[in-house]
């Protein structure tokens, strides 16, 4: 109890820091507040006001500020090595509370050069209007996508830049500052791509007040930090692009444990619970990086109606665009309608996973209501294998009814061979049902015994299965026909003869949930 309300607290104290300032606070702080005026045009003319800092890193230099091109200097894009006919990735940073950059720009610099070597990288520096109270920094975001925006506006008609060719990369409320630049261009730039945008002041707006679809030929955008506190997340929930992928739904990242770290806080103060709120925040950003270093083994997203249907396993259908690829290689998408996307992924680096669906209907001639298995399966194929994989159950156990599940493997195991299935159930029935089978004889039964719930009652003689990311569907049979009463040791399927599962598969012996 003491500890729930300490993490509460913790949150509360996170979620008033971000706060909308009152117009009160907003007027009299002077002092931070950024008072270059909003300009009209973006006009060559008008550069002298542009107070953002772009530079140009090499890749022998990833973190260092060797060059900065300055709007206005001609000799200045010569004088950094700008290639006018080359890609050009504009990285923009966030919310600043240290006024420091941080340290995953010169790891995705040194990513995109790594997959596009001779591209023009710049990093945006924003930093002395990003380093205020967050409501002013969330403010002075229209400013710096201003600032871009003529900057974009510059190299074009300086040099022909084709701004197809332009990439924006922002991350929290450097998405945001992309969209407002993508909004002030004379043309339509390339792409921008939101790394979990940040949620405080942006969630609910309209979509001339954030990052959204308008903003570039293609918007792509991952959602990494969008759990609830108080009303509003750290990342912005609602979908703003063209594509909007939600890895882990969005919410907890495998390998930030927030619960970790508010047991740690005694050890390490409120600092152990900060770096994990950045680990969820920062995942889009590493995310984005696996993307690049690692375009051999690309993240599958599903479009899918929500994340709960996703979690059972109903969406590893990638026909009519269903399915994207997450991060730098993305396929561009341009319909108005906004394509919620999910997917798994590991702790770390390479962070892909292999989707599976498994849909098993379990018979029983007793309509049982309080059953609630456990269940696991051991996937063997001609690659590799995975043993005891848990099955999370998301809707409330029935027997004769088709259920399907998303299971999810760290190991490619190539194509899938056998399956090894197993039942232990919780039931509070079946240890009294052992008692009574093993105090009193089947003669001697009362009538009411043919209703007590069993696992041994429960049958499965199938499974179907769809792999995500091959796009194979199969059918597996009962290895064992006498083996089809579930019980508490595996049970082995292997795959149906052809003509078994083409009859199986066949539209007039499809089952509920069909593919």
């Amino acid at each position: 109890m003491r500890l729930c309300l300490c993490a509460k607290s913790i949150l509360l104290f996170l979620s008033l820091s971000l706060l909308p300032a009152s117009a009160h606070e907003a007027n009299t702080n002077t002092n931070t507040t950024d008072t270059v005026p909003r300009t009209q045009g973006n006009s060559i003319e008008d550069l002298t006001s542009v107070r953002t800092r772009f530079s140009l890193r090499v890749p022998s230099q990833p973190d260092e500020d060797v060059c900065h091109v300055i709007p206005g200097r001609a000799e200045s894009l010569a004088e950094c090595g700008f290639n006018a006919t080359s890609k050009s990735f504009l990285i923009i940073h966030g919310w600043s509370v240290s006024g420091m950059f941080e340290s995953w720009i010169h790891k995705l610099v040194t990513a995109l050069y790594q997959r596009e070597p001779a591209a023009n990288v710049l990093v945006v520096d924003w930093l002395n209007r990003a380093h205020q109270h967050y409501p002013i920094a969330a403010q002075n975001t229209v400013l710096v996508g201003e600032d871009i925006a003529k900057f974009l506006n510059w190299i074009k008609e300086l040099v022909n830049v084709t701004l197809d060719n332009v990439h924006l990369i922002g991350y929290s409320l450097g998405a945001h500052v992309a969209g407002f630049a993508g909004s002030h261009v004379a043309n339509k730039i390339g792409r921008i791509t939101g790394l979990d945008p940040a949620g405080p002041v942006f969630e609910g707006v309209h979509a001339h007040s954030r990052l959204s679809p308008d903003d570039a030929a293609f918007v792509d955008v991952l959602h990494t930090f969008t759990r609830e506190s108080l009303g509003m997340s750290i990342g912005i929930r609602q979908p703003i692009g063209h594509v909007d992928i939600y890895p882990n739904g969005g919410s907890f990242q495998p390998g930030c444990d927030l619960q970790k770290a508010v047991n740690n806080i005694a050890t390490y103060g409120i600092y152990a619970f900060s770096e994990a709120v950045k680990c969820e925040h920062e995942r889009s950003i590493h995310l984005f990086i696996d993307s690049l270093l690692y375009m051999d083994q690309p993240c599958t997203a599903y479009r899918c109606s929500s994340h709960s249907a996703f979690e059972k396993g109903m969406c590893l259908n990638c026909r009519k665009n269903r399915c994207n690829t997450l991060g730098y290689n993305a396929n561009p998408v341009r319909s108005v309608r906004h394509n919620r996307m999910y997917l798994k992924t590991r702790a770390d680096m390479p962070f892909r996973v292999y989707h599976y669906q498994l849909k098993i209907h379990f018979s029983s001639k007793i309509n049982h209501s309080d059953i609630n298995p456990r269940l696991s399966v051991s996937l063997y194929g001609t690659k590799d294998e995975v043993e005891n994989l848990h099955i999370d159950i998301k809707e409330k156990f029935a027997p004769n009814k088709t259920h399907s599940f998303l299971v999810v493997t760290e190991t490619d195991i190539g194509d899938l061979l056998l399956i090894k299935f197993k039942w232990e159930t919780s039931s509070s029935w079946d240890s009294l049902w052992e008692q009574v089978k093993n105090s009193i004889s089947w003669a001697k039964l009362p009538f009411w015994t043919s209703s007590v719930v069993s696992s041994s009652d429960i049958h499965v003689r199938r499974i179907r299965v769809k792999s995500g990311e091959m796009q194979k569907k199969m059918v597996f049979c009962l290895k064992d026909v006498s083996a089809a009463i579930i019980q508490s040791q595996e049970v082995i399927f292997i795959k149906c003869p052809p003509k078994v599962e083409q009859v199986l598969r066949a539209p007039n012996q499809t089952i509920a949930g069909h593919y």
